[in-house]
This record gives structure tokens, sequence and C-alpha cells, in this order.
């Protein structure tokens, strides 16, 4: 069963909505970070850190992209963007998604970059096991 973490753009958040491109440009700056410690360290951590692709099917550029694996031990992650209405106010989310055959470390690294979406733009986000955590300035 495919499993799902959401990243939820609520009062207090950095940005009310992120496109698909700003996701992508966002893991892209994630990637960029990773290779500059990679140098700082003398080590190649780009790939260790973000050992995936960023890959689209034809009429579907829109409406969500996946990252395939680049190594053994990991396959896909999907993103996708959308919003619903809760309390009367539209939230925007980023929805993450392991398909069925995604590995161990399909997952752990879907948390990362989670957890690096969620804090760069103070969203909330609710994990793959279901935990959430707040990044967001709350009362």
């Amino acid at each position: 069963m495919s499993q799902s973490a959401f990243i939820t753009f609520v009062e207090g958040s950095a940005v009310p909505a992120m496109s698909l491109e700003e996701v992508k440009q966002s893991l892209m700056h994630y990637k960029e970070q990773t290779t500059l410690t990679g140098q700082q360290l003398d080590w190649d951590y780009s790939e260790a850190a973000f050992p995936y692709t960023v890959e689209t099917r034809v009429g579907e550029e829109q409406q969500w992209f996946y990252l395939k694996g680049t190594l053994p031990r990991y396959k896909y992650i999907v993103f996708g963007v959308g919003s619903n209405v809760e309390e009367d106010k539209e939230r925007h989310y980023i929805q993450v998604v392991l398909p069925e055959d995604a590995t161990h470390g399909d997952k752990s690294k879907g948390n990362e970059l989670c957890k690096f979406i969620a804090r760069k733009n103070k969203a909330e986000l609710k994990m793959f096991n279901g935990r959430t955590l707040y990044f967001n300035p709350r009362k």
C-alpha cells in the first residue's frame, strides 16, 4: 500500500502555497546545498544526499512529478500539489507519495526532503507514519 505525507501551508507559513515548479526549485536548492557541503568535506556527498533525477510524464507535467532513484536502494518518490477547504479557509498542500514498490531508503529520503521543505517554508508536516511536525509559529 502506498503512503503519503502532506506539507500544509497554514497561518504563519512563509508562503501561502507552492506550485510544482517551486517544489522542484526547492529540491534543486537542497541538492545545491548538499553539493556545497560535500565540497567542504572533500567528499561527493551530493550523490548520497540526493540520489534521484526529476522526471515527468508527457501531458501530466502540471499535476505531478516524480523522483527516480539513481542508486539501487532508491526507486521512486512522487510529488503533487493541491488544496482543500478547512474551517472556511482554503489550505494549500504538497503531497508526497511513496508508491507500493518504494524502498526504506525512499521513505527515509522522503522524510528528509519533506522536513527540509516544511522547515524552509514554516509549514505543517504530516509524515508518512501519521505524526505531525509543526514548523510554523504557533500561539
